[in-house]
């Protein structure tokens, strides 16, 4: 093959494929027969390999192997690898192996691939940890002492301290117990330290808490003296509060100031309270002027409450009255970061908190913080300011409904400037207008609208005083004034539209509502007052959609939701009317109209059974209304329920003994089904009906005679005293003897019809009753007598 190939000559310049022919000389497979170190490496590793099988497929098998210049050779050993022990340099290279590291073929013949091992079976159960190792001693009383620490601070919170305190040593003992036993099985530097220290820290501190103060050193003293805890110096702060509690100021001061030098400066608040402390102390050994000193200090860094308090009773202590002021003025300075609302509200349920706050919610300094504001805004340029702010204080006590303060407090302005006097006015107007007292109202009123006639408040209030007397012409003429003076006095117009309503012009009425709906886009009472006025206008169709906006705006208002069943209801669309009332219903079940329309609805569409529930519910409601209950005991009968019908009637007869209908009925039942108690029954009704005629002939022989004692002239009609005629029409008067009726007025006759059957008229509806205007009048009228 070497013979076609033709090289390229020499040349000078550079070829880009010289040296591609260039090979090392070990990989020369025509040289490997030669080799001695190559063939005895075959003899000894090759020529023991397991032969080659059908099943596993040999990897060894020979292949051509390319070289550099072009021949091939069928090798039995690894493809391309150079030979082993060739010489390089003069130098024999180490033997390599020929086998891969932990794999051979024997494994893996006559058996299925298994990588994941299952064959072998699940895996031997782990060793049972031994509970008598020292480790695991140590483990449970490391957790032991750790629940006692947890246990005393549990108790010490829980106001035991007694158990708190035996809990504490507790785990004082089995802390040190296991101290000892770390030691045996560790080294000392595997102790844990903060265990430690909790529960020395936790033994002091019950120590303290049950007054055995020596004990509490001591054990502090260990803590402290101990270099291995951190921040030790800090409990310093506790051994000094242990002293102050027993009046060993010195060593509190010193233990305090100790404290204070261990601290870093980055801890400034608690530098703050150990000065305080220092402070406190100075003051308990009469050294006031130490005592400013630290007090000084905090009020100059972090001013506080306490801290200013005790400078102004250093300064006190040693009579400078001076810096007293000026303590005072760093005292006051002090934000109390709280709203000013809140200021007097009880943050706590603590009932010793709440006695603070009531006591200095009008003590004397808080009524002379209140006296001097007044006098300082009074003396100032802004004396009008001091004016709103008293205008301000009675409209408060309107929100706290507390009307009798807001009176007097209005009152102080009658002899004021006219600006002042008229807003006063304008709110005792108000007032008494609330309180129904409309002759004060209308004085007041008179006095707002002559101190400033241009206030639109004061016109609007002195028109309803007038519209409350009927007097709807001249209460127009006061809403057209103050909106001639402020065109944007929406109180005003809303009036201007009832009064027109009142007085039946309707079209300037829905006038003045459509412009206030331009103005207030979602009052729901001006969007009721334009449907009411379509209503009345006889366009139930605009009335409709008008309550269809105001239920977008106010979606659970049952009496809306009834005014709008009421409305389909009179134009036959049932199934909406129904929807309607139901809504209603379910927004407010306690309305007797809706609850009889739904009955009567139940009854018309033949469901009797569902008409009880309604009727059930107004019985509950109105108990002593005896048609409900007969209405029952009706539909029962009218569903076939005999019975039930008859027990129903028997109840209402114990009730209500001498209701006709009820022995009409029950006469009837018993006669259909064959009862022996007809006739009890209708002798019962016999005597009434025959009571009832003596009782109908006595009114009537009253009326009569009253009517003679009046024809008979002037003169006996002057004779006759009042009290002569009372008793003559008390005589004229069924006897206490005579049966009470406790049925509806109108009596039924003889030839009585079921009130639930086609003959008889129709419950009223919700629609038939038309909704007062004046249900949202009375709560409009007077929505602008407050100051604006």
């Amino acid at each position: 093959m070497m013979q076609n190939v033709h090289l390229a000559p020499d040349t000078d310049e550079d070829d880009l494929y010289s040296g591609y022919n260039d090979h090392n000389p070990t990989y020369d497979t025509e040289e490997l027969e030669n080799d001695t170190a190559f063939q005895q490496a075959v003899r000894t590793s090759h020529g023991r390999r397991p032969p080659i099988t059908a099943k596993v497929p040999s990897t060894a098998v020979a292949r051509p192997v390319a070289t550099g210049c072009g021949s091939k050779t069928s090798l039995a050993s690894s493809m391309g690898r150079p030979g082993t022990g060739a010489l390089q340099d003069g130098v024999t290279r180490p033997m390599t192996a020929v086998r891969a590291a932990g794999f051979t073929k024997a494994a893996l013949r006559g058996s299925a691939l298994d990588p994941l091992g299952q064959a072998r079976g699940p895996a031997p159960p782990l060793e049972a940890r031994s509970e008598d190792s020292p480790e695991e001693k140590i483990r449970q009383l490391e957790k032991k002492v750790n629940e006692l620490v947890e246990e005393s601070c549990v108790a010490s919170s829980c106001g035991d301290l007694k158990l708190a305190l035996e809990k504490a040593k507790d785990a004082g003992r089995k802390e040190r117990v296991l101290v000892r036993q770390r030691e045996q099985v560790a080294s000392p530097e595997n102790i844990n330290l903060d265990l430690t220290y909790s529960v020395l820290f936790t033994l002091a501190s019950q120590y303290s808490a049950n007054e055995m103060y020596a004990e509490a050193l001591n054990t502090y003293q260990v803590i402290v003296k101990n270099k291995m805890f951190s921040n030790a110096g800090r409990l310093k702060v506790n051994m000094g509060n242990i002293y102050l509690k027993q009046r060993n100021y010195s060593k509190a001061i010193k233990f305090y100031r100790m404290a204070l030098d261990q601290i870093p400066s980055v801890h400034k608040e608690m530098r703050i309270k150990i000065m305080q402390n220092i402070g406190v102390t100075f003051i308990k050994t009469g050294q006031y002027s130490d005592a400013v000193n630290s007090f000084e200090h905090i009020m100059s860094t972090a001013p506080n409450l306490k801290a200013g308090f005790n400078l102004i009773l250093s300064y006190f202590a040693l009579g400078d009255r001076e810096k007293m002021k000026k303590a005072f003025q760093k005292l006051i300075a002090v934000a109390l970061e709280i709203d000013e609302d809140d200021k007097y509200v009880s943050p706590s349920d603590d009932p010793h908190t709440n006695l603070v706050i009531e006591a200095i919610k009008n003590d004397h300094l808080r009524q002379m913080e209140r006296e001097r504001c007044v006098e300082v805004v009074k003396a100032s340029p802004y004396v009008e300011l001091a004016n709103d702010l008293e205008i301000n204080k009675a409209v408060t006590y309107l929100k706290q409904k507390d009307f009798h303060q807001a009176a007097e407090t209005l009152k102080m302005f009658e002899k004021k400037d006219s600006r002042v006097k008229s807003a006063a006015a304008t709110n005792l107007s108000f007032l008494y207008y609330l309180e129904n007292e409309f002759a004060q109202a209308s004085s007041y009123a008179d006095l707002a609208v002559n101190s400033d006639r241009y206030n639109p408040s004061a016109l609007t209030n002195k028109g309803n005083t007038v519209f409350a007397n009927g007097d709807y012409e001249k209460a127009a003429e006061f809403y057209k004034e103050a909106l001639r003076n402020d065109s944007s006095c929406t109180e005003a117009l809303y009036n201007i539209g009832l009064t027109y309503k009142k007085l039946n012009r309707l079209d300037e009425a829905l006038d003045c509502f459509l412009k206030l709906h331009a103005i207030l886009r979602n009052s729901a009472h001006v969007l009721y007052q334009i449907a009411n006025i379509y209503e009345l206008m006889e366009d139930p169709g605009q009335a409709v959609e008008w309550l269809m906006q105001l239920i977008s705006v106010v979606p659970t208002d049952s009496r809306v939701l009834s005014k709008l069943g009421g409305l389909y209801d009179s134009e036959g669309d049932k199934s909406q009317a129904f929807q309607y009332y139901y809504e209603s219903y379910r927004y407010f079940p306690s309305s007797i109209d809706v609850i009889e329309w739904l009955g009567a609805y139940y009854v018309d569409t033949q469901f009797c059974e569902k008409a009880i529930q309604y009727f059930e519910r107004a019985s509950l409601i109105q108990p002593t209304q005896v048609k409900w209950q007969l209405m029952v005991a009706s539909c029962f009968r009218r569903s076939g329920n005999y019975q039930k019908a008859l027990d129903t009637y028997k109840d209402i007869h114990r009730k209500f003994p001498e209701n006709a209908e009820c022995l009409r009925f029950l006469v009837r039942l018993c006669t259909d089904i064959g009862l022996k108690e007809v006739q009890e029954y209708a002798a019962k009704l016999k005597r009434l009906e025959k009571m009832k005629e003596i009782r109908e002939q006595r009114v009537r022989s009253g009326r009569d005679g009253s009517r003679r004692d009046g024809s008979a002239g002037s003169d006996s009609g002057q004779n006759c005293s009042k009290s002569e005629r009372l008793r003559a029409q008390l005589r004229a008067l069924p006897g206490t003897d005579a049966p009470y009726e406790s049925s509806c007025s109108r009596e039924p006759d003889a030839s009585y019809v079921d009130p639930l059957g086609p003959q008889a008229e129709r419950p009223k509806t919700a629609a038939k009753k038309r909704l007062d205007e004046d249900d949202f009048a009375d709560e409009e009228l007077g929505d602008d007598l407050l100051p604006e």
